[in-house]
């Protein structure tokens, strides 16, 4: 059993850097996997199924080219992606993955989140999501014109990058007691989650019983791809590392 697990890659134009190891990693060393989980924020923006441009026409064919192949593809929402549709879905020969969802790995059951829900302690965040998550919310964007869409996502971004720098550290990681609490409400002692760009393995105490439970963390893509193998009943992380002229604009 070969698995991959990735999330915020946050693929837009303006970082082909991003893009080009993308996709080279799904030519080459995704190949022949059994599964690639996609654990949200594929992109940096997602304003609808109907979004075509060369960018998203080529990442959307790499997908599904590795679908094809034979590869299982699960994608879950992002905070950035949350638009991510069926036709998506359809279109890359992926299947939409609910947040949260537990997969068995060798009869492990593990727990896949993208995590932001995690991070409870910013409440302007919670509430935030709580309203664009409404699934009325979204209908009613969703109607608008495809670029009166991309001018809203811009100023949801800009207002978004604005608040978090007055935030601090601690408001933007997750909350400790509700990973203990949503791990112990789906009886996993194993937890893989994204959002919070902070890399790490952590250990938990779980219950009464104190049971020992791990908490995985993925990297994002911004100075190097990041990836979580699943190989041989063990976990092992791979880096991308970009050229050193990789930042272009």
């Amino acid at each position: 059993m070969r698995i991959h697990f990735i999330s915020d890659l946050h693929l837009e134009a303006r970082r082909p850097d991003i893009s080009r190891a993308f996709l080279h990693w799904l030519k080459n060393d995704a190949l022949n996997a059994d599964a690639l989980y996609i654990l949200g924020d594929l992109f940096e923006v997602w304003v609808g199924d109907d979004l075509s441009d060369d960018f998203t026409s080529n990442i959307i064919s790499s997908i599904k080219a590795l679908s094809d192949s034979g590869t299982d593809i699960f994608v879950m929402h992002g905070n950035r992606d949350f638009l991510l549709g069926e036709n998506f879905c359809k279109d890359t020969g992926s299947q939409l993955l609910e947040d949260p969802s537990i997969i068995n790995l060798d009869s492990r059951p593990v727990l896949l989140m993208h995590g932001d829900s995690l991070c409870t302690l910013d409440k302007e965040y919670i509430t935030f999501r709580q309203q664009v998550r409404n699934p009325q919310w979204i209908e009613n964007l969703l109607s608008k014109p495809l670029n009166e869409r991309q001018q809203i996502a811009r100023q949801l971004r800009d207002a978004s990058q604005s608040s978090n720098q007055h935030k601090q550290s601690d408001l933007m990681d997750v909350t400790p007691a509700e990973v203990e609490k949503i791990m112990e409400e789906h009886g996993v002692s194993h937890l893989i989650h994204g959002h919070t760009h902070r890399p790490a393995i952590h250990t938990l105490k779980l219950g009464e019983n104190q049971q020992t439970g791990t908490r995985r963390v993925l990297g994002d893509w911004d100075q190097q791809g990041w990836v979580l193998n699943y190989l041989d009943g063990g976990f092992d992380i791979q880096l991308i590392p970009y050229p050193d002229t990789a930042l272009e604009n």
